[in-house]
């Protein structure tokens, strides 16, 4: 088990690692795929292939058509995000912990940004991180670095070891790799390994909590 010390800063993933989004993007791309004439997928598909932002993932998924079904599903997902949104067991328990601690706090996620600060400030949850960054903020979405350097930009702290990004995808850990950031995977591990490896691996908000506790 790796020795972490007290970070300068952390950064958080938004969907799945805060907030539990898998029902919602499922249904809206569910609907997607109909109206696209596409067959949809299962539940499991979608969460083993869906990480990377949409102007990254779409092309390979609908071909010349991405932008389309694009259109279409933000349409169908922003229809019931909102009423949906649903946090993590234990996650602003977790936030409140860390709101007491010496620590910079961000969210650097591959959801469209303008939706993403739309579903922090519905939630109440603004107050808890200093930036919140989403795709179409910066040049590149994960797992580029950029969103890291945007998402600390004006606090006066670097990307490196004296921050830590924690996600549930494999996206996270290589934006973390990419960023020269201590990688701390988020959730259950996924069946398939790993390409880039972790620091620290929790469970839950509760063990998330521990390793403050542990650290700091």
């Amino acid at each position: 088990m790796t020795i972490l010390q007290a970070p300068k800063a952390i950064l958080f993933d938004w969907d799945n690692t805060l907030v539990d989004t898998w029902p919602v993007i499922h249904v809206a791309l569910e609907k997607t795929f109909v109206e696209m004439g596409r067959e949809p997928w299962s539940l499991e598909k979608v969460k083993e292939r869906v990480a990377r932002s949409m102007r990254d993932s779409f092309p390979a998924i609908f071909g010349e058509q991405w932008e389309e079904a694009g259109a279409k599903y933000q349409q169908n997902f922003r229809s019931i995000h909102l009423e949906r949104l649903t946090p993590l067991a234990g996650s602003q328990a977790m936030l409140e912990v860390l709101k007491t601690l010496p620590v910079y706090v961000g969210v650097a996620s591959n959801k469209k940004g303008v939706t993403l600060r739309q579903e922090t400030q519905h939630i109440g949850w603004d107050s808890y991180f200093s930036k919140v960054i989403g795709a179409e903020d910066t040049p590149n979405d994960k797992p580029a670095p950029d969103m890291v350097y945007a998402a600390l930009a004006g606090s006066g702290i670097k990307a490196g070891n004296e921050v830590w990004f924690i996600g549930d995808s494999n996206v996270d850990m290589e934006c973390a790799y990419h960023a020269g950031c201590i990688p701390v995977f988020y959730g259950e591990l996924p069946a398939t390994s790993l390409t880039h490896p972790f620091a620290r691996h929790v469970k839950n908000h509760q063990e998330l909590t521990a390793l403050f506790h542990e650290v700091f």
